[in-house]
């Protein structure tokens, strides 16, 4: 998925309030851009980091400049958009071209399912419905090595639980993992910043669940699905 507008590169002078940034242009000028990552962003946030950010001209929108990129200046780079990867898994998924997933005729967004939660996407075909959530993956503190959660997330642990008692009902579900992150060769869990996600998750892989790991392909013109990438537990 391309950029609607071309970025450019800024410099981070600090992330605040979750979704807000400021940032120094190239030409000296300091401005707030939107910061599309409600987590800690660890790693990612250091004053005076490389980032790229995408200009906008919508009168509804009151900051001009939204981040979407870390550049860690050796090659390799960080998408901070967390809803980015969906739209390029929409794509792919339209596409029948996510790997490992069996042929299915319908693809929905956004579906109501168990306690007052949505599933990203719902697949329906000739089989058993997949109900199939997905996480932007961008944490990395050790090398090549991509790590979820950031933070501890009730929502995650939540949406876990759900695709448990999804299985129970005799439908397949997927825990999508998509590395946002160009350095990384593989991923695990954080159990250390969130043990009751980490233990959510072996239940929901006793109970049938599906883990898939995805790498991006990132460059400042735009965020595609890369290739499959191992889970290590």
């Amino acid at each position: 998925m391309e950029f609607a507008t071309p970025l450019i590169p800024a410099r981070l002078i600090r992330r605040y309030k979750r979704f807000l940034a400021d940032v120094r242009l190239a030409d000296g000028q300091e401005v707030t851009a939107h910061c599309a990552n409600p987590g800690s962003m660890m790693g990612l946030a250091e004053p005076d980091t490389k980032v790229w950010l995408e200009p906008n001209d919508d009168p509804k929108k009151k900051l001009k400049f939204g981040w979407r990129l870390v550049d860690h200046e050796n090659g390799h780079f960080t998408g901070v958009d967390t809803s980015l990867p969906n739209r390029a898994l929409k794509a792919a998924l339209l596409a029948h071209a996510v790997p490992h997933l069996p042929a299915y005729k319908l693809v929905r967004a956004e579906v109501k399912y168990g306690e007052s939660s949505r599933i990203d996407f719902l697949l329906g075909g000739d089989g058993p419905d997949i109900y199939l959530e997905v996480k932007s993956v961008t944490l990395s503190r050790h090398q090549g090595l991509a790590e979820f959660p950031d933070s501890v997330t009730a929502r995650g642990t939540k949406h876990l639980q759900e695709l448990s008692k999804v299985m129970a009902d005799g439908h397949r579900a997927v825990m999508f993992y998509l590395v946002q992150r160009t350095d990384c060769t593989a991923m695990t869990l954080a159990g250390d910043i969130d043990p009751a996600y980490a233990a959510a998750f072996a239940h929901a892989v006793a109970a049938g669940v599906d883990v898939r790991v995805q790498a991006c392909k990132i460059t400042p013109m735009g965020v595609w699905l890369g290739d499959p990438i191992p889970f290590r537990p």
